[in-house]
This record gives C-alpha cells, sequence and structure tokens, in this order.
C-alpha cells in the first residue's frame, strides 16, 4: 500500500556521512552503504581528520564510491551534514555515522514508512525494543533525559531525539537548513520538524555502542548544550520557503506528533 502521490517519488537515498578521524571504520560503512539498494548515493564529509582518514576518502572519491567534501578546520557534526547537504542529489537524506554503532539494512524499514505513510521524516529509534548494545549506563540517560526534556517542552512525544538515524525529505531539510555546527544538530532539527507541525515517525533500530576509547565522539557537556538548544528553538519562526514546500508538495501538518 502506498499514499497517494508519493508512490511517484522513488525512495532512494543521499546518505550524508560526516567523519574525523574514523580511518579503521570509514572503508567499511561505506561497503555497508553501497550494499544497500536503496542508498544511490554517498556524500563523506571529512572535519578535517589527521589520521589518515583524508587519504582513505580520497581513494573512494577517486575511485567513483562516494562524492566527498573537506573542511579546511574542524567544525562539527551539523556543519558537515550543512556541507553534504549541498551535495545530494536525491529525494531523501539519510543521516550515517562511520562509527559502526548503526547498520544500513535499518533503511529499509525507515523507507516503508515513507511508502506506506507519505512520511517526510523517519527516525531510527533506539529504545523502541530492538537489539541495543554497548550503550553506557550515563548515555542511556542522558538521552532519555533530553528526550523526555524535549518532549515536555514541546508537548510531543518520540522516543528517541538523539538518534544518528534521521531521514528526510531532502528539500524540506533544505528549506529549514542548518543552523548548529556540532552536535545540537539533533534538537535544533528535531524542534523544527515540530514547529513545522510535521509527524516524526519512528521505526525500531539496532544498536552496538562503542566507548571513548573506539573514538566515541560525544561528552557529557554536549547534553547540557543540546538542553539549551531545546529551549532556544521552541520559539523558532517557520521561514517562507518551508511553508511554500509545505504547501506546493500537500505535506500534511499536524498540532502535535
Amino acid at each position: 500500500m502506498t499514499v497517494a502521490g508519493i508512490a511517484a517519488r522513488p525512495v532512494t537515498l543521499t546518505a550524508l556521512v560526516p567523519v574525523y578521524n574514523e580511518v579503521d571504520t570509514l572503508e567499511e560503512i561505506v561497503s555497508r552503504l553501497e550494499q544497500n539498494e536503496l542508498v544511490r548515493q554517498i556524500v563523506v564529509v571529512d572535519d578535517y581528520s589527521n589520521d589518515g582518514t583524508r587519504d582513505v576518502i580520497e581513494r573512494l572519491t577517486a575511485a567513483g564510491r562516494i562524492v566527498s567534501a573537506l573542511h579546511d578546520r574542524n567544525r562539527g557534526k551539523g556543519a558537515g551534514l550543512r556541507s553534504g547537504l549541498a551535495l545530494a542529489s536525491e529525494p531523501y537524506v539519510v543521516f550515517q555515522d562511520a562509527d559502526l554503532e548503526y547498520h544500513p539494512r535499518e533503511f529499509h524499514a525507515m523507507a516503508d514508512i515513507v511508502r506506506t505513510h507519505g512520511a517526510r521524516v523517519v527516525y531510527g529509534s533506539r529504545f523502541m525494543g530492538a537489539k541495543r548494545t554497548g550503550m553506557l549506563w550515563t548515555h542511556y540517560l542522558g538521552n532519555r533525559g533530553l528526550t523526555l526534556f524535549f518532549n515536555v517542552v514541546f508537548g510531543c512525544w518520540i522516543t528517541d531525539m538523539e538518534t544518528c538515524y534521521k531521514l528526510f525529505d531532502t528539500e524540506l531539510l533544505r528549506s529549514v537548513g542548518i543552523d548548529n555546527d556540532r552536535f545540537d544538530v539533533d534538537p535544533e532539527l528535531t524542534a523544527k520538524m515540530v514547529r513545522l507541525g510535521l509527524r516524526i515517525h519512528e521505526v525500531p533500530v539496532t544498536y552496538e555502542g562503542r566507548p571513548y576509547l573506539a573514538g566515541k565522539k560525544i561528552r557529557p557537556r554536549d547534553a547540557l548544550s543540546a538542553a539549551e538548544t531545546v529551549l532556544r528553538y521552541r520559539r523558532w519562526q517557520v521561514p517562507a520557503a518551508a511553508m511554500a514546500l509545505l504547501a506546493a508538495t500537500g505535506m500534511k501538518r499536524n498540532s502535535r506528533i
């Protein structure tokens, strides 16, 4: 079953992969992405790595396996996603970290929600019953607490605001933009979707966390910044370009998720 008007748009994906010092795992995640037939374009953005990641990117780019962009200084995950979004060519974009904590096989379930429900925003939740390993208890509490805080502030209900796996209609995401350079991009974009009146659909995804010694980047201080971002965006004004896109494409809006 498909929603009228959605079936005409193929659910093909550009995977946006922001990387910083991921020399040991980058080629493996690219290989996994290549094995998923939904992924038609892989955009890797290097955030000024110094461990040999750039050498891997240059080789994969020369082989035609990825499209890439290189930052001239370390700017953060949000900046990497912004640079990648500018290069995206498919109707939908999905975020993919290079650290192997999430597997691209989950994209099929996310794409199914687009086909059957006409979704323009789909999150892969780590807290809906799928297998979850390696998550530190501090990260568990932080993720759950931030998501609960978001739900209270915005009067909605989602289960995983901080998940890496976020799928967006490409033009929708471009119409609202990405403001924040670092990990604040997660509450920023979630708040923008709610302020737009769009439903954030969620599907369960598996998760295999890695420790700090293996290169995990996010730190406890990022939770405080995320909470501040939630408050900062509760009065975000929808840009005219986003409203025009909603009207032109018939995207359904809701007063609440």
